[in-house]
C-alpha cells in the first residue's frame, strides 16, 4: 500500500505571480526561515485566517509530501503543532493540485469545497 501524505502552500496573489514566473515558490519568509513553510489538510484554514485575512487574489497549491525528496520534515511551530517544512525547492510543476482561492463575503479567502 502507497502512502501519501497531503502538504499544502499558500501564496498570496504577489508570491503566486513570482512562483509562477521562476517555476518554484520564493517568499521573504521562507527565504528568511531557510526552509519552505507548508500545512496539513488541518491546518489550511487556520493559516489562512491569521495569515491570509482579507487578502484576495490568494492561491493554494496542494503536493504530495513523499514526492518532494525526503526532504519534508515535521517540525514544531505554532501551538506546539507540528508543521511540515520543505528544506529544498517546491517546484509549481510538482503540484498535485491548484485552486485560486474565492473571496468570502467577510473578505478572506474561502478554503476550496474538497478541503472542508
Amino acid at each position: 500500500m502507497i502512502i501519501e501524505t497531503h502538504v499544502y502552500k499558500i501564496l498570496s496573489a504577489n508570491d503566486d505571480a513570482r512562483a509562477r514566473e521562476l517555476g518554484h515558490t520564493d517568499t521573504d519568509l521562507d527565504a528568511r526561515d531557510g526552509y519552505v513553510h507548508l500545512s496539513s489538510k488541518e491546518q489550511v484554514a487556520e493559516t489562512l485566517g491569521l495569515h491570509y485575512a482579507g487578502q484576495s487574489g490568494v492561491h493554494l497549491y496542494e503536493f504530495v509530501s513523499e514526492s518532494l525528496g525526503g526532504n519534508v520534515k515535521w517540525e514544531e511551530s505554532r501551538g506546539g503543532q507540528l508543521f511540515p517544512h520543505l528544506y529544498g525547492t517546491l517546484r509549481l510543476s510538482d503540484a498535485r493540485r491548484h485552486w485560486a482561492l474565492d473571496t468570502g463575503p467577510d473578505g478572506n479567502p474561502v478554503l476550496p469545497e474538497a478541503l472542508r
